[in-house]
This record gives structure tokens, C-alpha cells and sequence, in this order.
């Protein structure tokens, strides 16, 4: 096959391959969003407490930060293609467990999800990085996009599905149906590499570990997204405390989700607009607490603005965060590992701040210090992004090694 024909083929499949990551990428946030708007009814039928319900909404975001470093293992054992195959497959069998009514079958398929979603968005950011090397960042905000959309879905048709479907049990256990959709296409149409593995050799996951900036991409990635799980977790439950409907309160969430599309399309265009990222970062946070600010603490009749800036911050954030991974790596195998860092530990911190709303609920501190527990956890985020949106990235030199330039 000459290169023109490669060309020709190349770009016959972009198309295709941007449509496949724009259905994936739907699938990996309402098995998290879904949860929290009926989290009131699944106390009411299973008697659990708040603490437990508090475990509840932790534990996918736990099992993301401990699945996530498996990505480029299986990656290498089976390549990108099945990794992800085998994800999806998992992602769906846990929503199909969830939508037994027990508390057993609850955890265990929220454990299923949390597995598969830490895995499968691992992967992703390499596989941009491998497919399109040059405009991976861009491609990134589409991808981010679909992310939220998904999210957005999850959160608002939660209460409408559980009451059409006769219960939560059920209305969980349907978004099955596009997680197999997602493993059909994925399987028919995804590309195909005569290697198993990501392009770019070189470069241990030690020395990665020995990058500062590594690490300053990692604390990012996990206080952000702390933020957004506290958010999909725990917002409904705080506007209900605030005296909102549970409906309307669900409604709002949803549409600060969907608000996010907007934030995660255009953010990789601005962080273009500079030399390094840290702008666009420190505006986002800023705007994310703004948000949380009028949600919990002003008026009522600010909560429309409020969840406006709250989901534009938000969809920002990760959008950003996802394309430091990809901006920071020199190769699509570093990217891998880099992502599975970033994403590991990342989420395995990012664990830490729903577990700890839930502990604050369970000890009735109050809205005020649940606020400024999370304008805190943004203030941190901001610092971090002052050193990982700088004009670096990881590069392997002329010894094989890993190093920053």
C-alpha cells in the first residue's frame, strides 16, 4: 500500500473514528449522574445510611483512580482496540447488575462502573494522541463535549426514567442499552493497528514518576475532578437542603451538565489563544466557584446563574485537564501513561471529596462550611495549574529516557 493510499484511507476513518469517540465518550458519565438525583429514594428503600450512602457515591469515583493504571497494562497485553472493547463490555454488564434491586448488587455493579470508567477513559486520551497527532488537543474538546452531554443526560432523565421504568433499580440498569450500542459500533467500526501496542517507545513509568510535572498534571486532574463528583454525587442533595424540590433540583444539576457542552468545545480554542494554559485554568476555577458560590449560598433567585457559571467552570476544567495530558506528552505511549497517572491518582484523591461532603452531611455542619470546603478545594486547583499549564512536556531524549522540556 503506497502512502497516498494510506492518506486516502487516513481520511476515510476520521470521520468515523470521531463519531466512535463522540459514543463512547457518552457513556462514561451517566452511570455517575444517574445516581445522585435518586440517591433520596434508594435510602428511603434500603434503610442505608448517610454514610453509606456517602460510600455509595465515592466508590466509582475510588475505583476510576484504582482502575485507571490498568489502562496501559491491558493496553499493551491486548491492545488499545479490545482494551476498550473489554471496558465497555464491563460498563454495561455493572449497569445490568445495578438494576437488581438489592444493596449488594448496587455496590457491587457501582464497582463494575467505576472499573470501567477509569480504564476506558484512559485510553482514550492515547488513542486521540495516536490518531490524531496534530490536533489531538481539539479533538479532545469534541470528546470532552460528548462527555458532558452524557452527564447532562444522566442527570436529568434520572427521576423521569426511574418513574416511567417503575423504580430506580430499573432506570439505572437502562442506560445499558447505550453502553451495548456504544460496544457494537466499537467493535464493527473501530480502527485497526497491525501493532497491539501505542507508537512511541521509551520511557518508563518510573521516571515518569519522576517528573514534577507529572505530578502537577496528576494534582490537577484529581482536585478538579474531586469538584466534579462532589457535583454529580452531591448537588442534588444540597439543593434539596436548600429547599428545592427533589425534581427541580435534579433539573438544575442537569442543566448545569448540559451548560458544560458549551465550556468543553471552546476551552481547548482558548488555551491555544497563549503560550501555556494557565489563564484559561485559573478563569475556569474562578468561574466553577462563582458557581458553587450562587448555588448554595446566594438567593434562590440566582440559581439559574448559578448553575450557568457552574457549568461553564466545570466543562472547562476537565476539558483542560484532559488536554494538559495530551499537550504534556511528546509521544501517544507517553500521553498513555501519563493519562494513566494523572487519571490513577487523580481520581483515587478526587475519591476523597464526596467522602468528605458525605461525612460533613452526616455531622450536620451546614451549607456555609460545605461551601467553603469546596471554594478551598478550587483554590488548590488553581495553585496546581500555575505550574502544570506552563509550556512544558514530557519528551523522551536521545538515551531513552524520560525528561521535561
Amino acid at each position: 500500500m503506497t502512502v497516498s493510499d494510506l492518506a486516502t484511507r487516513g481520511q476515510r476513518t476520521l470521520p468515523v473514528f470521531i463519531g466512535l469517540m463522540i459514543l463512547v465518550g457518552l457513556n462514561l458519565r451517566p452511570a455517575l449522574s444517574s445516581l445522585a438525583p435518586v440517591l433520596t429514594r434508594i435510602q428511603q428503600d434500603t434503610g442505608l445510611p448517610a454514610v453509606a450512602i456517602g460510600a455509595l457515591t465515592t466508590l466509582p469515583v475510588l475505583c476510576l483512580g484504582l482502575f485507571a493504571p490498568l489502562a496501559p497494562w491491558l493496553a499493551k497485553r491486548l491492545g488499545p482496540e479490545r482494551a476498550l472493547a473489554a471496558a465497555l463490555l464491563l460498563l454495561a454488564g455493572g449497569l445490568l447488575l445495578r438494576g437488581i434491586p438489592a444493596v449488594t448488587a448496587l455496590f457491587l455493579g457501582t464497582l463494575m462502573v467505576g472499573a470501567a470508567i477509569g480504564v476506558a477513559g484512559t485510553l482514550l486520551p492515547a488513542l486521540v494522541k495516536r490518531e490524531l497527532p496534530t490536533g489531538a488537543d481539539l479533538m479532545t474538546g469534541v470528546y470532552t463535549m460528548a462527555l458532558c452531554l452524557g452527564g447532562a443526560l444522566g442527570a436529568g432523565l434520572s427521576i423521569p426514567l426511574a418513574d416511567r421504568l417503575g423504580g430506580w433499580p430499573l432506570g439505572l440498569a437502562s442506560w445499558a442499552t447505550l453502553a451495548l450500542l456504544a460496544l457494537v459500533a466499537w467493535g464493527a467500526l473501530a480502527p485497526r493497528r497491525e501493532r497491539t501496542a501505542l507508537p512511541g517507545g521509551g520511557g518508563s513509568m518510573r521516571e515518569i514518576l519522576g517528573q514534577p510535572l507529572a505530578w502537577q498534571v496528576m494534582l490537577l486532574m484529581g482536585l478538579q475532578s474531586s469538584l466534579a463528583y462532589i457535583v454529580f454525587g452531591w448537588l442534588p442533595t444540597l439543593l434539596v437542603a436548600r429547599g428545592y424540590s427533589e425534581a427541580e433540583a435534579g433539573w438544575i444539576m442537569g442543566a448545569s451538565v448540559m451548560v458544560q457542552l458549551v465550556s468543553a468545545l471552546s476551552a481547548p480554542w482558548l488555551a491555544r489563544l497563549g503560550r501555556d494554559q494557565r489563564p484559561a485554568l485559573c478563569l475556569a476555577l474562578g468561574v466553577t466557584a462563582s458557581g458553587l458560590w450562587l448555588l448554595l449560598q446566594a438567593p434562590t433567585t440566582l440559581r439559574w446563574p448559578g448553575a450557568l457559571l457552574l457549568g461553564l467552570g466545570q466543562g472547562a476544567n476537565f476539558s483542560l485537564a484532559l488536554t494538559l495530558i495530551v499537550l504534556r506528552s511528546g509521544t501517544s505511549r507517553l500521553a498513555g501513561k501519563l493519562s494513566g497517572l494523572a487519571q490513577g491518582g487523580g481520581y483515587t484523591l478526587a475519591a476523597l471529596g464526596p467522602l468528605g461532603v458525605g461525612v460533613m452531611l452526616q455531622l450536620d455542619l451546614g451549607l456555609t462550611l460545605i461551601t467553603a470546603f469546596l471554594l478551598t478545594i478550587c483554590a488548590l486547583a488553581a495553585t496546581f495549574a500555575l505550574f502544570a499549564g506552563r509550556n512544558r512536556r514530557l519528551e523522551i531524549d536521545a538515551a531513552g529516557r524520560v525528561t521535561t522540556r
